[in-house]
């Protein structure tokens, strides 16, 4: 009898398939994932994290979607849920709607799934929000604000494309769970918030240990080089599914070339520590396959996959170092801040602060506010006197440490 913890399964389906085998090769590599299925089958409310929102119109190759799950992929989980489960299921994910309340981009193609299935959406940029504390005390924050969708949810499951991404190396069922952050200040935060050097490899497993799915799926019948938007397509001719979502995303990352257990500065984690590693230090999960029941009917790499080089590797180191300078000098000062900018957020550059309001949304481009100073990092804070959000300055100690070693 096998004893390990987590159980993934990987089967070829070629992505020229009809829906059918779509749906029977998925049936086919969840059906061993039992500790999945009895969790869902207890389960009076899923929720669903496609990958399905972000650009405004569908990127293609070789007849699938590039860079968000494929629409068969999407019916074949619907599909079986609702023939193993009779929970309420509800799926979730940001900017589904303009300010006028019209679907907008990818979601209009999505929406007839749902209603084909009796799915509900909830876009999770929209309150009402609840507040979660991360297991254990989270490595980058100890609480995040996410929709209230997730407040009363007994399980909760990740369904990503395999797509390398140019800051974090990688995109799957991890990565995927980014989409789930409001991004309306002062309550949310704006995605640059999360999503700049230090931070984001940290975040991602917090989010990962609030939301923990239980089931997790990749589509891989096409997937995508470079970078998570607008890179090249590859034919990976797969489908992947587990039962503990950094287990999964390490076999997905192997099965793309990589190796699950490497970190900054080794490709494809060219910009920012590995958040799989991350996640498996901090004990959840693992990225060592030998821990992981694992079986596949492909042998990788089933493609060409990287990520592009965006930045030199000493402009990013530099930026890196910065970030982490920039993070503990806050925190050294942090209540003269707060005696100065409560209730706003501040960027810091180089030990001052550069710009500072309510919100920060009209700064689209890092590279640009940084002027003359590209290899140093801008470090956006929300000042907050009462430092709800718990951020781990400790983080930044620990990136320093190894930067140094």
């Amino acid at each position: 009898m096998n004893s390990k913890a987590y159980r993934v399964r990987a089967a070829h389906c070629d992505h020229r398939a009809a829906s059918e085998e779509v749906y029977q090769t998925l049936r086919r590599i969840t059906d061993p994932l039992e500790r999945s299925w009895a969790r869902l089958e207890k389960a009076r409310k899923i929720v669903l994290k496609f990958n399905m929102m972000f650009q405004p119109e569908v990127a293609y190759f070789a007849g699938r979607r590039r860079e968000l799950v494929d629409d068969a992929v999407c019916q074949a989980v619907l599909r079986l849920l609702r023939e193993r489960t009779s929970a309420q299921l509800v799926a979730t994910d940001t900017f589904a709607y303009d300010a006028e309340g019209k679907p907008t981009g990818q979601f209009r193609y999505y929406q007839p799934h749902l209603d084909e299935f009796g799915v509900e959406f909830v876009d999770s940029n929209r309150p009402p929000f609840a507040t979660y504390e991360v297991p254990g005390g989270g490595r980058m924050f100890g609480r995040y604000t996410l929709s209230s969708c997730f407040a009363d949810a007994d399980e909760v499951v990740s369904i990503a494309k395999m797509k390398n991404h140019h800051f974090m190396g990688v995109t799957l069922c991890m990565k995927n769970l980014f989409g789930l952050t409001p991004a309306i200040p002062p309550l949310g935060r704006v995605r640059t918030y999360f999503h700049h050097a230090i931070r984001l490899s940290y975040v991602l497993p917090d989010l990962a240990m609030i939301t923990n799915p239980c089931l997790n799926i990749i589509d891989a019948l096409v997937g995508q080089w470079g970078m998570e938007w607008g890179g090249e397509g590859r034919i990976g001719d797969c489908l992947i599914a587990g039962d503990q979502i950094t287990a999964t995303d390490a076999c997905a990352a192997h099965l793309m070339g990589h190796d699950p257990a490497s970190d900054w500065p080794t490709p494809p984690f060219r910009r920012d520590r590995n958040h799989l590693l991350m996640a498996a230090q901090g004990g959840f999960g693992t990225v060592d396959l030998k821990e992981i029941d694992f079986e596949s009917e492909k042998k990788g790499p089933l493609a060409d996959f990287d990520s592009v080089e965006y930045d030199p590797p000493a402009v990013m180191a530099t930026c890196r170092q910065t970030a982490c300078e920039q993070g503990l000098f806050y925190r050294d000062r942090q209540r003269g801040m707060i005696d100065q900018y409560r209730g706003n957020f501040i960027y810091m550059q180089d030990g001052e602060v550069v710009w500072n309001g309510p919100d920060p949304s009209h700064i689209q481009s890092h590279r640009q506010f940084a002027g003359k100073k590209p290899g140093s990092a801008l470090w956006l804070k929300y000042v907050d006197p009462e430092e709800r959000e718990q951020e781990r300055f400790a983080a930044y100690e620990e990136c320093l440490a190894l930067m140094r070693a």
